[in-house]
């Protein structure tokens, strides 16, 4: 037989290797060669030598040049044939050589070594047709599964491998080295598989890096299963050594059975190379991660790959190609793009991988969900995360909840800003964009939360898909937005228009193909309320004159519309007509250089245009002529349409639209002054206000009453006459004079020096001097003189809106004066309603629902006593479980950051504030613009005062004095409140009436809430030095208390003072609690905010502080007005304050600040000036947040519980019978059930936080666990007592706490608690059982409140009843499980129980029927409990109902 020839073995040294390698082989084949040529010689064969002969009649006909060899027979049939014949042959063995050097000798020439190596084609024949398979392996491949031949044509195949180390791979067509490779793959049998691999591992140290890939590629189908570990262990080594063979070495071992070590160790090598591998390769290594990952381990992997991975490195050839873009030449730009298709490519490669390994490895998702869950810092969120978040939910159905609940909590947090969404969508388009159902969905969801910024987020969402998909997702788009605009949903309603907004800005030529959805909004019209009106034609006017011929069709119905409403005899109709028109001369009036976003030129109006406008103008004039609430509103459209497009508008144009409606304003409303006006009215006319009466020449005055008079006239006898003239109203006097103003300074470039005469010009009114005067008049004469006030404080405060930003010293004093006349007027006003009930004032706002709106609103003025009393009957015909239902609803833990607009009002009153009694009448006065609050800035202040010879006079000082402060800070205080949600804000899932909200907020909604908080952060210097006045003032009340003023002045003054206080501190909470600040985006304006704050501490040195430090400088700022709040609820603001400020975030030492903060309010005595002391519900709403404040931010809250319980409670109980604890002076007896709820609360919170007990714990953890259960279960029993003391039954209608939270104690004690005492028992035995004996006592009370609810039959009671018992009962086993956990079942003994009242009665039910068993069962049980240590008592479900309850006691 033919001698093997092996390669030679690599030595230590791989560099003798390669180099003798080559050489040796040149060596075999000479020697080969040499013998082929002997043997022909000494054979003397012709030309068809052995090879090709017994080819031949075995079943193969070899081919040359381009045809492939064909077999005509089975291949199987072939190999033993050919093997029969060799074996037979005369010269066996030497055959078999000069066979070997005959296919050496063949496949010396390329083309027919390619035909050796691929397939044969069958020959079919008649005969043959049935016996040869329609594919059939190659000549090498057939000669391989003959055993005799294959050690010499496996070394024979190996030799011609280094023949194609420098060949360019395509030169001849084919890739030689592969081909070869392959003949080795799924061999049937290998006589010495360890040697083949052996020389293949040795040719890859030695080959070029396309042999080396396809080599090492080809492993897992030439290796046996026990050659897989070693051969693994080198393809390790090579991993390590370079990165050139990084995918094709992963790519072996994922098709390689590892053991887990070794794919832990080449994980981890392949997780090192991921942040610099080529972006090409990238998709294979995180394949092979995720494919080994383990369910163990899943998390950390996953969160090591996260860290590793970074799309940025995509991102750069986009930015590179768009840097270069212009610069680069034609080739150099296809290039660039060439390489971006690459990258972007790869990108879509690599998400494919990971949404395989989603897809079907339940592990890889969960995992990647809970890394990102896991991650805190901001900076630790990727695009990468977002995107694999949108995959998992696009991909993976059971994890879509989860992923939604991270999304959300992300985005909450503030850890996935905007900006990194719209990264994502930017740069990653063609990934994102196959999970485009997605991110429908999500979007639709998050538009439905109550969270700000998820909603925004969404929002984006929708606004990115819009900007980065194509038009089919664009029209998708489109349509979900105007579905939520059409749900009905108050927020999605706004929240979708404001997209639609901005899309319409920003991309106006692709919103407009899907025009014709957006216009399907106007069939839903009338879920919309005027401000939603307002930007939907803002929209619809932009589509519609953005082009010339798109957009005709949109102003055709646009037209049709509005004339159909304004036809309308429904006074909505007409308001939506209005809007919709002045849209419209807002869209067409905008200066013709400005873009629409979308690069379009907007179109000049041609002549048809013109008259369509000038012929809607008309028909607006004509609708407005006879109703003068809709001229008003026509008034104020405008007004606001120039206010928010100050500085675009068309001059000319405005000129043209707007000139006819102002110059009647002179002729409607202003007359020249003179000392007497002749006519008939109901009071004699009087000029009032003049600020001007050293000008005496050309003196105007406003003709008020005398036009109230003509309105209330008119409205008595209209007859034909006031059909021909037209009808001036007082009603449209403000809003006239609105768009006066703004029309003239957007004509005079802001100067108001045309209209300045109207700031000091008098009123004619009457004389004012009602005092006694009011129940002599008829009830005419009182509607009268009211409505007449309404319209005067409506006209100074547009004066007011008017000149407060003029800069002249002289208008500001007239200003403040206003500002003092508007207060005079006020308390005037308050008088005249106060003895005219049923009164309803005449409409200020006229964009709203007044209909439906007036009737509640006008009711809550003076008819508030009487729903008081309706109350008061009801709450004594309401049954229990009414109460209970209410006591539940104010029961819960966290404290109330919110006030209700009621109880703010009482709160007002409480606090003495003038304001108080208008604050139902708040609609009907006008709206005063933020512009009016720059007037805090102002200080002293003089005004010239003139005489005839124009020479001065005097100076008067006028300063903003405490009613005008007051004034300003209840207004800026609702508006904050209504435009600046807080961060516990929660939207109402069934909201009251739409429209009712808005109302006297129309100017404020048109701001967005950054606008209006970038105000307020402006205003914060003023605001500050205000209140540090107000501390000022108290503190040195405080330090006068000795001193005797007359009480009466001291009363009055420190009411308002204090009111002004209170208004100061809800301004700063409702600023700094605004849930905006969470977004990222608002970060600098936070800073800006407490960098004001925290200057007034540390002046010229906050510039450089960080955000952290602002925060702790701010919180010490305002912690220093605690010794100078004057009532308990301005406490109670500072506190919400506090905790606003301090949440951002809430440090060790501000928690032991907050706990001492709100300490010193509980133990500090509140006092009215008049002596008495607070109280109320108001009272007691802040008591409770205040005491939740308290324990929740304590160190030790089972150690404060117990000082308030044990101390405090003893106190009140020794004192008298109006008395209160010395130590704590706010608890009394009628706060007492406020403290008890929040104590048995907070209790019930705080044992939630111990750990339970593990069999791993040692015995002093056990012992402290013990201690910190000891201490609980005292403080419950000590609570639970309380019921007895003396004054208790006075708040039975709060039993349901004790029991509620009993029961949820006893829970908590089962779950908790069992476990460590299962374990603790028998090194602590005497601590376990006193804990048990104690807990007993509680839970016998806790059964005779469930007797006491089944003697008064009282449904809130019994309704907690049945789970209190379960509980009791589970309580009784369980501890009955810890004895035979503990082999002392003989210990757990079992008595009768008897149903007792509240102060410990028998139930006499009971008693009298079976009163023998029960005396001798009593006996038995007292006998007991003499010798034996009494453990606890529950429930024992086999016991009669009769019977009682089950005891249960532990024998020694």
């Amino acid at each position: 037989m033919v001698s093997k020839r092996k390669l030679s073995k690599v030595d230590d040294s791989g560099e003798s290797c390669k180099a003798d390698l080559p050489s040796r082989c040149l060596e075999i084949k000479k020697s080969r060669l040499s013998d082929k040529e002997n043997a022909s010689a000494l054979c003397g064969l012709d030309n068809e030598g052995v090879f090709e002969e017994l080819l031949r009649t075995s079943g193969i006909v070899l081919k040359a040049g381009e045809g492939q060899n064909e077999i005509a027979v089975d291949q199987m049939a072939f190999q033993k044939k050919l093997c029969l014949a060799l074996e037979k042959h005369p010269t066996y063995p030497d055959v078999v050589k000069q066979f070997i050097s005959g296919l050496e000798s063949h496949i010396k020439d390329r083309n027919q070594f390619k035909n050796c190596l691929l397939p044969c084609t069958p020959v079919r024949t008649e005969g043959s047709r049935n016996l040869v398979h329609s594919y059939c392996e190659s000549l090498i491949k057939l000669l391989l599964g003959i055993k005799i031949l294959q050690p010499a044509v496996i070394t024979l195949l190996l030799e011609k491998i280094p023949e194609f180390f420098f060949d360019i791979v395509g030169t001849f067509g084919t890739n030689f080295p592969r081909l070869i490779v392959n003949q080795f793959k799924w061999l049937d049998r290998l006589l010495d598989s360890q040697d083949l691999v052996k020389k293949l591992m040795q040719m890859v140290s030695v080959s070029p890096v396309p042999i080396q890939h396809d080599i090492i590629t080809s492993l897992p189908e030439i290796l046996e299963d026990s050659q897989q570990s070693e051969v693994a262990r080198e393809l390790s080594c090579l991993l390590k050594q370079g990165r050139r063979l990084t995918v094709p070495i992963l790519d072996a071992f994922s098709r390689l059975d590892l053991d887990a070590e070794l794919v832990a160790e080449v994980r981890q090598s392949a997780m090192t190379i991921v942040p610099s591998v080529k972006l090409e390769d990238l998709p294979v290594v995180v394949k092979f991660i995720l494919q080994n990952v383990k369910a163990a381990d899943a998390v950390e992997v996953i969160s090591d790959l996260r860290k590793s991975l970074d799309l940025s490195s995509c991102v750069l050839p986009l930015q590179i190609h768009s840097s270069q873009k212009k610069i680069k030449s034609q080739v150099q730009a296809s290039s660039s793009l060439s390489q971006v298709t690459t990258s972007q490519n790869c990108v879509k490669l690599l998400f494919d991988v990971i949404k395989l390994a989603v897809r079907f490895q339940k592990d890889v998702s969960e995992a990647w969900i809970k890394a990102i869950e896991n991650s805190t810092s901001v900076s630790d969120h990727k695009v990468l995360d977002l995107i694999v978040l949108l995959l998992i939910h696009s991909t993976n159905t059971r994890n879509r909840k989860q992923t939604e609940k991270v999304l959300r909590s992300k985005i909450r947090l503030g850890c996935m800003p905007e900006q990194l969404m719209q990264n994502a969508f930017q740069n990653h388009s063609t990934v994102i964009k196959d999970f485009f159902p997605s991110i429908l969905t999500l979007a639709q969801m998050f538009l439905h939360s109550a969270h700000p910024a998820v909603v925004s987020f969404g929002s984006c969402m929708y606004k990115q898909a819009f900007a980065a998909f194509d038009s089919y997702c664009q029209q998708e788009v489109v349509t979900a937005l105007v579905t939520h605009v059409c749900s009905g949903s108050e927020a999605e309603l706004d929240i979708s228009l404001d997209v639609l907004t901005d899309l319409v800005v920003l991309h106006t030529s692709l919103l407009m193909r899907y025009a014709a959805f957006v216009k399907t909004i106007l069939d839903s019209t009338q879920k919309l309320n005027p401000c939603q009106i307002r930007k939907l034609f803002y929209i619809l006017s932009t589509l519609a004159f953005s082009q010339r011929q798109e957009g005709s069709y949109i102003q055709d119905d646009m037209h049709m519309v509005i004339r159909k409403w304004l036809s309308s005899t429904v006074p909505n109709h007409k308001q939506m007509g209005i809007i919709g028109a002045v849209s419209m001369i807002g869209s067409v009036a905008l200066k013709r250089n400005e873009g629409d976003g979308g690069s379009l030129e907007r179109p000049e109006p041609n002549s048809e245009r013109h008259g369509q406008l000038s012929t809607l103008l008309d028909l607006v004039g004509f609708c407005c002529e006879q109703t003068p609430e809709i001229l008003a509103l026509y008034y104020d459209e405008f007004a606001s349409l120039i206010e928010k497009q100050k500085g675009n508008l068309d001059l000319q144009l405005l000129d043209e639209f707007g000139k006819s409606l102002v110059e009647d304003f002179p002729s409607d409303f202003v007359v020249d002054l003179s000392p007497t006006v002749h006519g008939s009215f109901l009071f004699p006319v009087k000029a009032l206000y003049n600020l001007d009466e050293d000008q005496s020449q050309e003196a105007i005055a406003i003709n008020l009453l005398p036009l109230v008079s003509q309105n209330e006239l008119g409205r008595v006898t209209a007859g034909a006459s006031s059909q021909s003239k037209r009808a001036v109203s007082p009603m449209c006097l403000s809003p006239c004079f609105r768009l006066l103003r703004l029309y003239t300074a957007e004509q005079n470039s802001g100067s108001l020096e045309d209209i300045d005469a109207l700031l000091g010009c008098p009123l004619y009114l009457t004389d004012l001097e009602v005092e006694g005067k009011l129940d002599s008049l008829s009830k005419q004469e009182r509607e009268f003189l009211c409505s007449l006030l309404f319209y005067a404080l409506n006209w100074f405060r547009e004066v007011v809106n008017a000149f407060c930003q003029q800069q002249d010293a002289e208008m500001k004093g007239k200003v403040l004066t206003r500002l003092q006349n508007i207060t005079e007027l006020q308390n005037v006003l308050g008088k005249c309603l106060a003895a005219t009930p049923g009164y309803v004032p005449p409409p200020a706002t006229f964009d709203s629902e007044a209909p439906e709106a007036t009737p509640s609103i006008n009711a809550a003025g003076p008819g508030r006593k009487r729903s008081g009393r309706k109350k008061k009957a009801d709450g004594s015909k309401a049954g229990s479980a009414d109460r209970s239902q209410a006591e539940d609803s104010s029961e819960g833990n966290q404290p109330d950051t919110e006030l209700s607009e009621l109880d703010k009002t009482a709160a007002d009153r409480e606090a003495g504030n003038p304001l108080a009694q208008l604050q139902s009448y708040r609609p009907y006065f006008r709206e005063l613009d933020l512009e009016v609050f720059t007037v805090l800035h102002c200080g002293l202040l003089t005004k010239s005062v003139l005489d005839t010879e124009m020479h001065t006079e005097a100076r008067e000082v006028v300063q903003l004095g405490p009613a005008e402060l007051c004034f300003l800070l209840d207004d800026l205080c609702w508006k904050l409140e209504h435009v600046l949600p807080s961060g516990s804000t929660r939207r109402v899932p069934f909201p009251k009436e739409r429209g009712n909200k808005d109302i006297g907020f129309s100017h404020l909604c048109q701001r967005s809430p950054k606008e209006v908080a970038v105000c307020v952060v402006d205003l914060l210097k003023p605001l500050c030095k205000h209140m540090e006045n107000m501390h000022n003032y108290f503190q040195a009340a405080v330090q006068n208390q000795g001193a005797e003023d007359e009480p009466t002045v001291n009363i009055q003054e420190h009411q308002l003072m204090s009111s002004c206080y209170q208004q100061l501190l809800l301004t700063f909470r409702s600023l700094f609690a605004w849930n905006g600040f969470s977004q990222h985006e608002n970060t600098d304006l936070l800073r800006s905010a407490l960098r004001v704050l925290a200057d007034r501490l540390k002046p010229g040195e906050t510039e450089f502080l960080l955000l952290e430090e602002l925060i702790s400088e701010s919180f010490q700022y305002l912690l220093n007005f605690q010794q100078s709040v004057p009532s308990f609820h301005c406490a109670y603001i500072l506190t919400q304050l506090l905790i606003a400020i301090a949440e951002k975030p809430m440090s060790g030492w501000k928690k032991e600040k907050m706990a001492s903060l709100a300490k010193q309010f509980l133990c500090q005595s509140w006092v009215k000036p008049s002596g008495d002391r607070e109280k109320g519900s108001q009272f007691n709403s802040a008591l409770h947040t205040l005491l939740c404040v308290y324990l929740e931010h304590t160190d030790n809250i089972l150690k404060a519980i117990e000082e308030i319980s044990s101390t405090g409670v003893t106190e009140l109980m020794n004192s008298a019978k109006d008395g209160c604890s010395s130590t704590y002076p706010t608890l009394s007896r009628q706060t007492f059930p406020v403290f008890f709820r929040v104590m048995m609360a907070q209790l019930e919170s705080s044992v939630k936080s111990i750990p339970a007990g593990k069999p791993s714990d040692s015995s002093e953890v056990q012992l402290e666990k013990l201690l910190r259960w000891n201490i609980a279960v005292r403080n419950f029993h000590i609570l639970i007592n309380l019921v007895k003391v003396r004054f208790w039954l006075l708040f039975c209608l709060y039993l349901q706490i004790p029991i509620k939270y009993g029961r949820l104690f006893v829970e908590a004690f089962l779950k908790l608690a069992m476990p460590l005492l299962d374990h603790s028992f028998k090194k602590h035995t005497d601590d376990v059982q006193s804990l048990l004996k104690t807990l007993q006592l509680s839970t016998r009370q806790l059964h005779h409140m469930c007797g006491h609810s089944k003697i008064h039959q009282d449904i809130g009671l019994t309704n907690h009843v049945p789970l209190l018992k379960k509980s009791l009962e589970q309580f009784v086993y369980r501890v009955k499980a810890m004895l035979a956990f503990n082999h002392c079942q003989e210990a757990f003994w079992v008595g009768i129980l008897k149903n007792r009242d509240l102060q410990g009665e028998e139930i006499l039910t009971q008693a009298s029927e079976e009163r023998g068993s029960d005396e001798d069962e009593e006996d038995a049980e007292d006998s007991a409990e003499g010798p034996a240590e009494e453990v606890l008592q529950g429930p024992r479900g086999c016991a009669s109902r009769r019977r009682g309850r089950a005891g249960v006691q532990l024998r020694r």
